[in-house]
């Protein structure tokens, strides 16, 4: 599946259906998380429930710590 992540057009495993596996496949399932899926903005709680299509727009933003 391809979607445009941040930006950018990536293949992820066709296995990856849910916002919530797209954040493991990733490492940031432990992470504090900001996920917009086509300009719509998730609820955490949704991220699990929440299916991914071909071609989907995906801002993931996360925050880093530092001085």
């Amino acid at each position: 599946m391809e979607l445009v992540i941040n930006g950018d057009f990536v293949k992820v495993p066709a296995e990856i259906g849910t916002v919530s596996e797209l954040l493991q496949h990733f490492s940031l399932d432990q992470k504090v998380v900001i996920v917009e899926l086509n300009q719509d903005i998730l609820e955490k709680g949704n991220h699990q429930e929440t299916r991914l299509s071909n071609g989907d727009r995906v801002e993931i933003v996360h925050f880093v710590g530092g001085g």
